[in-house]
């Protein structure tokens, strides 16, 4: 297998491949049909192999269409979210050198805003949806390689440290991932996953879409998360839920609110990754759901699974599991605590980033290993732990400060309900900054008292800011390296 469109074939043709937004069904042949349609309309409309065709969605049948199309062809997708800026949306364009813009409209009010504002136009019909694209570019596309190699899309990072960089992953890496992330959960043609996770973004892309399309399962696709909707999807039959903190952080109140109980008869699989996993959340949403909550751990340019746990090996603490299959990891550069910074060799691993090569070249070791710039340890049974980024990390009068902890306590008190924490650079050492968004009861003063009992002196932020909500990317994460300029009104 070399291509990502190839998943679908062999599969039983009347089995059911997606539930849609708004709730048709379509079977595997269909969806084979429908995107061997769609690739043929793209190739009357002007486009090759190698060209660049940037993917403005939501998700829908539409979106899963266009990405085995685009495989299809031998066109690199270029997945960004609908609800991304009309700026971020034009440098994306501009960066990938893109042949068009394909937009799914009929789910997402964003995509079709978007749409009008490029003058695309209705170019055919599916099924599932029109076909909005917009006028072909003069662009040259770049070369196809006929084996694995071929790049199969082109994801910006969301950039929650640092600005965004195009990273090219190759048909073998989304297909390395999803027959490992398939095999390891153990899913089969019985599973239906809920797709709440934004399409556009890795973790949905090739953690929960691509790997239920290789067991031959189905994918419930929603394009926004809400979590009376996805209260209603788990009790008509959902068996694996993979989500981010927030997302599960919602349900729990949403529930306790309505004074009600969870309805998830098929539910057998819950995975959270994308963001730190707070220990008293996790125990919170465990209890609830009466299941192992899986925590995960990979980047978009590991394609992007590294590591996961799985039910058959509960875990109490805060660790992201064993390496996956054929996936290498250790520790560079470790301390006196055995905490470095975490290297990744596989099959996993990203061609590089788009136009980039010595960024390229810099973010990977002589012998192969990418260098990902997240700090963590393993122990001696194998099991890694993530303590946070290299570039997050706080150095505060010569000791090491790991942000996560900090967050962690946070959110440890009662009427603390999410916390991030960065450093600022002063003269001659860095200071700690926590914001917080709380119930209202609470002061700075009062939470650095009560912070006082429970972590070190230097660990303690000089500064509390209490705010009412975060700069987010589309997954919920929060967007650190804005925290600086958004609040710089009360900073």
């Amino acid at each position: 297998m070399k291509r990502i469109h190839e998943l679908l074939k062999d599969k039983p043709p009347n089995s059911l491949a997606i539930i849609d937004f708004e709730g048709s069904e379509y079977s595997y042949f269909e969806l084979k049909e429908m995107s061997s349609l769609l690739a043929k309309k793209l190739i009357r409309h002007g486009i090759l192999g190698g060209d660049r065709v940037v993917l403005v969605s939501e998700n829908s049948a539409m979106y899963a269409v266009a990405i085995f199309a685009l495989s299809e062809i031998n066109a690199w997708s270029v997945l960004v979210n609908a609800r991304q800026s009309r700026k971020e949306l034009t440098a994306v364009i501009k960066h990938s050198k893109a042949k068009c813009v394909l937009f799914t409209t009929e789910s997402s009010k964003d995509a079709q805003i978007h749409a009008n504002f490029l003058k695309a136009k209705t170019i055919g019909k599916l099924n599932c949806g029109p076909i909005v694209c917009t006028s072909i570019n003069k662009q040259e596309p770049e070369e196809v390689i006929k084996n694995g190699e071929q790049v199969a899309t082109l994801l910006y990072t969301t950039g929650t440290t640092s600005e965004p960089k195009g990273v090219m992953l190759t048909h073998n890496n989304l297909l390395f991932n999803a027959r490992n992330s398939a095999n390891y959960i153990g899913l089969n043609c019985n599973d239906r996953v809920l797709g709440v996770l934004p399409g556009t973004h890795i973790y949905c892309l090739a953690s929960a879409f691509l790997p239920i399309i290789f067991a031959g399962g189905s994918i419930k696709f929603a394009p926004r998360f809400k979590p009376t909707e996805v209260l209603k999807f788990l009790r008509d039959g959902i068996t694996r839920f993979p989500g981010v903190p927030q997302m599960f952080a919602s349900i729990i109140e949403l529930l306790d609110q309505n004074n009600e109980k969870l309805e998830a008869p098929k539910l057998r699989n819950l995975a959270t990754g994308g963001a730190p996993l707070d220990p008293d959340l996790k125990k919170q949403i465990e209890e609830i759901f009466g299941l192992q909550l899986n925590n995960g751990y990979g980047i978009t340019e590991t394609s992007p699974t590294i590591s996961v746990t799985t039910n058959e090996y509960p875990r109490t603490d805060l660790s992201v599991g064993f390496a996956m299959p054929d996936v290498e990891v250790k520790i560079r550069n470790p301390n006196q605590e055995n905490i470095g910074e975490i290297l990744v060799r596989g099959e996993n691993i990203m061609k590089g980033y788009y136009r980039e090569p010595k960024m390229t070249k810099d973010a990977m070791t002589n012998d192969g290993f990418f260098k990902t710039g997240d700090l963590g340890y393993i122990e001696p049974d194998g099991s890694i732990f993530v303590v946070g980024r290299l570039k997050e990390l706080i150095i505060r009068s010569g000791f090491n400060v790991y942000p996560p902890e900090v967050e962690a306590m946070l959110t440890k008190h009662p009427n603390v309900y999410q916390s991030a924490v960065i450093g600022r650079s002063i003269k001659n050492n860095e200071e700690i900054l926590a914001f917080i968004i709380t119930d209202g009861s609470i002061t700075e003063n009062i939470l650095k008292v009560w912070l006082k009992e429970r972590l070190a002196p230097y660990k303690i932020p000089q500064r509390i800011f209490i705010i009412k909500q975060f700069p987010t990317a589309a997954t919920g994460k929060i967007l650190k390296h804005k925290l600086l300029s958004h609040f710089a009104d009360i900073i």
